[in-house]
């Protein structure tokens, strides 16, 4: 009897000696369509964090404070509902040809799209109404995109073991974010105003369609996505207990896996980062700027810069190695958005280094997604054990607590600064705005590059160690199968 381990590596079970054979690459067509996925995560999950605030605040009337509540309750909820997924996908038991992801990502993606127009839809009923309604469709959409991105997220890890093939990978997968970003920040404000009400403001109608069209254009990104990639990677289902678990199981997986933690740590500063940059563009434009039609604008500058530059992921990983790459970029990152807040508030400035600090995090946060399927095969290496829907839930937990910390940071700070809906704002106001624009995500970059400096202890050299035993069956103590050693 033998057992499939690496795309041509065959290993018996009885942990006999090994022929091995070079493992093939992944060709580019099958990188694109996984890049797709995130295209069409973009579209939903991206469109929520740059815009629902303003649609809370703006065209429902809620007040600020309750937003921020709102976002910061339903992330924290989503955050545990992550274990469920994972849970629930590294428990599958009838896997067809289809694989072990791909299946639950496309279904979870559809239901995801419908509950995207549903959150961006508000009925006209008494405040009290629309706040629970606000809470309730938002923590359902969360749930359901925890059943989305944690196969995704997971499914890269057994696509390919090869460290180019990782950063190309991640390359695709920002690419594909960052992607949809640029499409929304282009094309959702200007479809919200063709429907305006009779003061010529966006009416909620308006939010309802734009928000109809992206979800559209988000399941298609998923169709692409599941349609081109395959589960190359065999891995030895049978060494792992496939029976669910829940919060304890999931615990022990962060506090087993070192390099994960501190990819936790990353994420909560770097993702929280970029969503608030991505909320407060709007209002920056509109009150600070004194144009909403610029939003596009900016964006398109911005994000078609990121785009444009992720695609020197790959060489800036071969020639520096992703821990590198990922500390320059912060650096970068964190002085341009310095600047922009210590700089009096001018257009050309303002956009040269919003770009500029945009591009240097949309680099290492490109990166992550290739150290995020690092710790995956780490903790099967160091455990014997292979969790890829818990390890992934645990790095989406953070990326959750990360979205809520950057609602609580843009709603609170336009509660705090006296923020009023459609009016000129005052100078405290304005000042708050570019403090979360600007000045928190400095801030937060300072943060990021401490942190993989001095707790991410997982260098290239090493995981190509860790891959080549993985691929040979063996874990840190012996043959994968045969005995587990958990720390």
């Amino acid at each position: 009897m033998e057992t499939n381990v690496g795309n041509n590596t065959r290993i018996p079970k009885s942990g006999a000696p090994v022929t091995k054979v070079s493992s093939g690459r992944l060709s580019w067509k099958e990188k694109i369509a996984y890049g797709f996925g995130d295209f069409g995560n973009g579209f939903m999950f991206d469109l929520g964090q740059a815009y629902l605030t303003k649609f809370f605040t703006d065209v429902a009337m809620i007040a600020p404070g309750i937003v921020g509540t709102i976002f910061a309750a339903t992330k924290i909820f989503d955050a545990f509902m992550d274990p469920l997924a994972g849970s629930f996908i590294d428990g599958r038991k009838k896997i067809s040809h289809r694989g072990k992801f791909r299946p639950v990502m496309m279904v979870s993606a559809c239901v995801l799209a419908v509950l995207t127009v549903i959150t961006f839809t508000m009925p006209n009923i008494s405040m009290k109404g629309k706040i629970l309604y606000a809470l309730l469709t938002y923590m359902a959409w969360g749930v359901v995109y925890s059943f989305t991105n944690v196969p995704y997220g997971s499914l890269a890890s057994v696509m390919t073991r090869n460290v180019e093939d990782r950063a190309e990978l991640a390359t695709t997968r920002q690419a594909g974010s960052l992607g949809a970003q640029l499409v929304t920040g282009v094309a959702f404000i200007p479809i919200v105003m063709m429907f305006t009400n009779h003061g010529g403001k966006p009416s909620a109608h308006g939010y309802t369609i734009a928000a109809l069209v992206m979800a559209l254009a988000g399941v298609l990104g998923f169709v692409v996505c599941y349609l081109g990639t395959r589960e190359h990677v065999k891995v030895n289902r049978q060494a792992s207990d496939t029976k669910r678990e829940g919060f304890k199981e999931y615990a022990k997986v962060i506090f087993t896996n070192k390099p994960l933690g501190a990819m936790i740590l990353l994420t909560l500063f770097t993702i929280s980062a970029m969503n608030t940059n991505n909320t407060m563009m709007v209002y920056f434009c509109q009150y600070n700027l004194g144009n909403l039609a610029l939003q596009p604008i900016v964006n398109g500058i911005m994000m078609g810069a990121s785009v444009v530059a992720i695609l020197l992921i790959p060489t800036l990983v071969k020639r520096f190695g992703k821990k590198q790459t990922a500390i320059v970029s912060f650096i970068i990152g964190a002085v341009a958005n310095g600047l922009n807040f210590i700089l009096p508030t001018n257009i050309v400035t303002f956009i040269l280094l919003v770009t500029i600090g945009y591009v240097a995090l949309a680099i290492p946060n490109g990166i992550t997604w290739a150290f995020v399927s690092d710790v995956i095969d780490y903790g099967e290496w160091h455990t014997g054990i292979r969790k890829e829907g818990i390890t992934y839930a645990a790095f989406n937990f953070s990326r959750k607590l990360a979205q809520s910390l950057a609602a609580i940071i843009s709603a609170g700070i336009l509660g705090l600064t006296g923020y009023i809906a459609n009016e000129h704002q005052s100078a405290s106001t304005l000042l708050g705005i570019k403090s979360a624009m600007t000045l928190y995500p400095a801030i937060a970059l300072v943060m990021a590059a401490i942190i993989i400096f001095f707790l991410y202890g997982l260098s290239d050299d090493k995981y190509r160690q860790i891959a080549e035993d993985l691929s040979n069956g063996r874990w840190e103590h012996g043959i994968i199968g045969e005995s587990q050693k958990e720390d």
